[in-house]
């Protein structure tokens, strides 16, 4: 089975990318078991909790990340570089994903057939 790897550094709100993108991705872990999800730059701030996307006009889809646990989606990560860069190492985040160096996510990203940036 081909290995999918959806790499995302859009920030959460101001488009529908985001969210779009979540969607993409519930829908291909039905297709495969090989799914891996990579947040990496202003991607790693879909992973913020108390976001109040209502105040500026955009829905909430933060909630919906709850869904990849049943959707049985668990290689997540997030890049530590970014979040280090963002001045947000140290805060939770929403999911469970493991925090890797960019160095570490790039290689790990290398090894999926079919690579989605979003």
């Amino acid at each position: 089975m081909l290995r999918v790897a959806f790499v995302t550094r859009q920030v959460p709100h101001g488009s529908s990318l985001a969210r779009e993108t979540q969607d993409a991705i519930l829908a291909t872990s039905a297709l495969t078991e090989e799914l891996s999800v990579f947040f990496i730059g202003d991607g790693v701030y879909q992973l913020l909790s108390n976001q109040k996307p209502q105040n500026i006009a955009c829905r909430d889809f933060s909630p919906t990340f709850g869904l990849f646990d049943l959707y049985d989606i668990e290689n997540i990560y997030v890049c530590a570089d970014s979040l280090i860069e963002r001045g947000i190492s140290d805060i939770k985040l929403i999911i469970d994903a493991e925090r890797l160096p960019q160095a570490e996510i790039n290689q790990r990203i290398r090894q999926h057939a079919i690579i989605l940036n979003f």
